[in-house]
């Protein structure tokens, strides 16, 4: 396999600090976590995007975690978890991963603004237009 999301997945990869796994997915630590208990969730199947998953990895995935959520917060006692995950030239896994991280008040992992904002902010009537007429075609 030369996909490293792949190999992380289907446990090939040395030294991996696997926390939960299914006949779907695999959900291990981050190994360079932005706080402790930083988890990467990844199916076993290869995927780019979100839009490429199948329902049943789909489902394993958001019910992981919800499962993880829940632990990361009873373990690690953060103010709030952000899940999150990048797709097409973001993706820097190349593998469909989303990121359970927790957070902390002042922890200085922020959002992050545009560094070119295009006044989006201004076009949302016309913007829900566009998604909704995309809906029915």
């Amino acid at each position: 396999m030369e996909c490293l999301g792949c190999r992380i997945a289907n446990n090939i990869e040395p030294n991996l600090n696997i926390i939960y796994e299914n006949e779907w997915i695999t959900c291990v630590l981050d190994i360079a976590p932005f706080n402790e208990g930083h988890t990467l969730i990844l199916p076993k199947r290869h995927y780019l995007d979100v839009d490429e998953i199948d329902p049943q990895t789909s489902y394993a995935i958001m019910d992981a975690s919800q499962m993880l959520s829940i632990v990361l917060k009873k373990v690690f006692k953060p103010d709030g978890i952000r899940i999150c995950q990048d797709g097409g030239v973001f993706n820097d896994l190349t593998h469909y991963h989303m990121h359970l991280i927790p957070r902390y008040q002042g922890d200085g992992f922020t959002w992050g603004e545009p560094l070119h904002p295009d006044g989006a902010e201004n076009r949302l009537s016309q913007t829900r237009e566009r998604i909704l007429r995309a809906l029915i075609e």
